[in-house]
């Protein structure tokens, strides 16, 4: 390992935990073509930091692939295409690998960039940075309904609070933090839950936030509730302590 040793995600979907330790909480996940940094290593554990959100979080070395200074700056200035779709099929370096809703694949509308090896992919996608309209936010939310809770997760097969808000809007091309307490410091605060729009996002909890809903409507909110995301009504926000955010620019 280098100084600057750099690394991206070539299959599904790969565990981040707190402790070099596959027995230790899983606190991240990375998808297929998102990249990170390696900041240290231990035994045959890598400890990386996630360029898109800098969650950083320990990586087993054996689902690390190791890319050079220069391809990881080529990531950063390319405007890469996310899967839309819940999950596909991308044949790249001569192998089928399964990819998830929001996974990043290395085809680029930047004609500037091109990839040496042959990428073929048939599923639905759009660029990455390109910002969407609140029915396209809309049918993003409506994929990952009824997904279970993982605490850590950030796919429809398992996701968290800070996951569901962050994939759906990074999908729809806002970056946004990882954690409940990072995303709260995006965007605009909304005075109160009557002055809702939908796409607004509304965060429970007194001091840090430990619940996070996405209103789809003005009466109808998506979240984490008994241990799946599913729609909440109002009146479930009643005897909570709200923080209400607007990062999205309706169009």
């Amino acid at each position: 390992m280098t100084e600057d040793e750099k690394g991206i995600c070539r299959i599904s979907l790969v565990p981040m935990r707190c402790e070099p330790s596959d027995d230790e909480a899983m606190v991240s996940q990375i998808l297929f073509g998102e990249h990170y940094s390696v900041i240290e290593k231990k035994d045959d554990w890598l400890k990386v930091v996630l360029n898109f959100d800098d969650s950083v979080g320990w990586i087993r070395n054996d689902q690390h692939e190791s890319i050079s200074i220069e391809y990881f700056e080529q990531i950063n200035d390319s405007d890469y295409k996310v899967c839309t779709d819940l999950s596909g099929n991308i044949f790249f370096k001569k192998k089928h690998v399964n990819i998830l809703l929001g996974s990043v694949l290395p085809i680029s509308t930047n004609e500037l960039f091109k990839i040496e090896e042959q990428v073929a992919f048939n599923g639905a996608s759009k660029s990455l940075n390109q910002k969407r309209e609140f029915e396209f936010f809309k049918t993003i939310v409506s994929k990952y309904m009824y997904s279970p809770y993982l605490y850590g997760g950030k796919s429809p097969f398992g996701i968290d609070e800070g996951g569901l808000v962050q994939q759906v809007f990074k999908i729809c091309g806002y970056r946004i933090g990882r954690t409940l307490v990072d995303q709260v410091k995006h965007g605009n605060e909304v005075a109160a839950l009557q002055d809702v729009e939908p796409g607004d996002v509304v965060y429970t909890g007194e001091g840090r936030p430990n619940g996070a809903f996405i209103a789809v409507s003005e009466q109808e909110f998506v979240g984490i509730y008994s241990g799946m995301v599913q729609k909440i009504e109002p009146s479930y926000f009643q005897n909570n302590t709200l923080t209400v955010r607007r990062v999205m620019h309706h169009q």
